[in-house]
Order: structure tokens, then sequence, then C-alpha cells
């Protein structure tokens, strides 16, 4: 692996297998090539150091719609706004999401994870991904904006037409096809929450719309447009990296083992240990700039126009930061880690991320202390953002 060459392009490199065991590759990519030129599109960073010097200048690395085009209409509030109109969105939107406002959500989280336990813990078996990990956060964020449940698979289907558009049409992302996938279920999100809000400007409710409709920022209300802009966001955020976190946490690992054997006979480690997976499983395993001036990063020249890819799955191995970033530890007092990003633009939702976790997690163990991958499966995951797709999973019952 040492004398492997590195990618051309690391983004195009992430298939199933490195996605399933991404860490060796990254560390030999730290130490050979920690700057990756790739060929008409920019650069890729690998080391936390670089990463960090992005993440503090967004003046210079922006975070605005050319770095991803998701085929939405106008930029995504938060995500696509920089400073200084960034900061006035997170004004509003911060408080919402505050860990004092989540944590009055545990009590419900814990009724929904049960609720979906209750359906197969008899039976012995079960899909995590399709019965647990998709459904638990999908239910949160349709809870949270006041929308019907029963429209769970609609949801489903428009944030896969985003994301993973390639499924649906059977072709290379990036192809005309994939793309005008994209641009159809974009067009299906906007008009969705436009006939939602139409409702909820009749009749307000005790949901994150109709708090929308009510805000305003710096004196001036939301525009449609804006609301419009701040729910796309959510649909295509909310619903994909807990899925893949709550996977990939729970796949069987050597060292050490899967968190069962010790949060089921310690539940006071479940924080630690989701702090520790999200650092080593890292569900994003990359996010992207784009340069709004040239500059360089430790002496590569970086162009007026080019992407910056910053790979957080790389950043959060770094031995620069943790001597022992190779071994997975629940007992750290410290873990920076960059899971969800970092600065002005880091993950609006995660406090609310780790409170899902946390009792998922926790819940889980102390009704499923014992599972394991049903026998002749092997797990494959999704490049990109690490999820699983299908993981039949098989437990002993009381």
């Amino acid at each position: 692996m040492e004398s492997a060459p590195p990618p051309e392009d690391p983004f195009a490199a992430m298939d199933p297998e490195m996605a399933a065991h991404p860490q060796p590759v990254f560390r030999m990519l730290r130490e050979s090539m920690p700057v990756i030129p790739v060929e008409d599109r920019g650069v890729a960073l690998t080391r936390r150091a670089d990463v960090e010097e992005v993440f503090r200048h967004p003046e210079v690395f922006s975070s605005n719609a050319d770095a991803v085009d998701l085929q939405n209409i106008r930029p995504l509030i938060p995500l696509q706004i920089d400073p200084p109109e960034h900061k006035k969105y997170r004004k509003l939107l911060d408080p919402i999401f505050a860990p004092r406002e989540v944590a009055k959500l545990e009590e419900s989280l814990t009724a929904s994870v049960n609720e979906l336990i209750d359906r197969f813990a008899e039976r012995g078996e079960v899909d995590f991904s399709a019965e647990f990990s998709t459904l638990f956060p999908t239910r949160v964020f349709l809870n949270l904006l006041g929308l019907p449940v029963d429209e769970l698979p609609h949801f489903l289907a428009l944030k896969d037409g985003i994301i993973r558009p390639q499924v649906a049409v059977g072709s290379t992302f990036g192809s005309p096809e994939t793309l005008a996938h994209q641009k159809q279920t974009a067009d299906a999100i906007y008009a969705y929450f436009d006939k939602v809000l139409d409702e909820r400007e009749v009749e307000r409710r005790d949901d994150l719309l109709s708090r929308f409709l009510d805000a305003s920022v710096d004196g001036q209300r939301l525009t449609r447009e804006d609301i419009l802009d701040i729910c796309f966001l959510f649909l295509i955020a909310g619903l994909d990296t807990v899925t893949a976190s709550l996977a990939g946490m729970s796949a069987p690992r050597a060292d050490p083992p899967a968190p069962r054997r010790l949060v089921a006979d310690d539940p006071s480690l479940v924080p630690s240990a989701i702090e520790e997976l999200l650092r080593w499983e890292t569900p994003v395993m990359g996010v992207v700039r784009v340069a709004v001036q040239d500059t360089e990063i430790s002496g590569c020249p970086v162009h007026e126009g080019d992407m910056v890819m910053v790979m957080l799955s790389s950043v959060n191995t770094d031995e620069a930061e943790l001597p022992d970033a190779d071994v997975v530890r629940f007992d750290r007092e410290a873990n920076r880690h960059l899971a969800f990003g970092g600065g002005v633009h880091r993950c609006l939702g995660s406090h609310l991320a780790r409170l899902e976790l946390r009792v998922a997690l926790r819940e889980w163990h102390r009704r499923i202390p014992e599972y394991a991958v049903a026998d002749g499966h092997t797990l494959a995951y999704t490049s990109g953002i690490r999820s699983i797709d299908h993981f039949p999973m098989t437990f002993p019952t009381s």
C-alpha cells in the first residue's frame, strides 16, 4: 500500500472498497502527497493543518453555490452563503438548534426509537439500514417540520434524487441523465415546500415551518425564497448523515469490538463512543470549497475558480492532531474531530445529530445488546457519504 501511487482524483477513487476502509489510503496520501493536484478541478487536501487554514478563511475559500451544484435555483441557506451575510442567517437558526433547545426533543426521540425497535424485536433479525437507521432520522426531520410521517418514502426519494441520482437512473454521477434527474428532483422539492408554506400561511402550527414564517433577521422577515432555500438544505442534510453514522457505528470492527460490548455494559460511554466513531468512521468523507482568488496551500498554487476538496476522513485520522489517531478509543478526554466540518460553515445541526445518535445507540444497546451481520453477508459502503444501504442483522430474542 505504501508504494502505490496516489490516485489522480481522490473523489473518483472513493469506490466501495476504499469507502469500507479509507484510513490506510489517506495515511499514504498524507505521507506522500498531502496536497493533491486534481486535473481540471483544483486540489484535494488530506492534512489537518491545511484544512484548518481553509476553514479559517471563507473570504478566500468560499462555500458558495459554485462549490457544490445540487441543481438548486439559489444558494442554500446558510451553507452556500458566505460572511458577512452568513452571520445574519446563523443568528436566526443557531438558537433553534442550540443544545438547550435540542435537549427538549430527547423524550420524543426515545419514544420514536423504541417504537421502531418494537416492530422487529421479537423477530431476531432486521435490515438495520432499511428498518432503523434510515427511518429514525427521517421521522425526526418530518416531525420537526410538521410533515406527515406517511410521506416518508417520498422524502427519501427526494433526498436520494439529489444525493444519489445515479442509482435512480442507472448512469454515472454527473452524466446528462443524472443531472436531469437532479434538476427534476430539485424542482419537486421547491414545489412541495412552496405548497406546504401556503398551508402554513393560512394556519400556523407548532413546527419549524411556522417559526420560519414568523421569524425575522435584523428586523427583516425571511422571504418565501429564503425559507425554501433553508428547507432544501434541511432535506438534503438532515436525512443522510445520521443514517450513515448509525450504520457505520454499528458495523463490526476488530479493534475495538463493535460498541455493543462496551456501551451495553456501560451506557455512560455512549457520548464519548459517538465522538470517537464520528472521528474514525466520518460519514461525510469530503466537502468542497472554491477559491475566489489566486492563493497557495502549503506551497501549492491554487487559482481563482479552483475547487478545494477537503478530505474530512483523512484529517480526522491525521497523526499531527492525534499521535494515536489510528487507534479507536472510547476514553478520549479531548476529541477535536472535524466530522461536522469547521469554521463559520460548521454543521448547523450538529447538536441535533449528536442527540439522535446518543438516543439511538443508548436505546438500541439497552434492548439489543448482542447482534451480528447476517451469516454470509458482506457490508458494502457507498462512496462520498459512507453509508450502508443493506445491513441484514441477526440478534438473540428474549
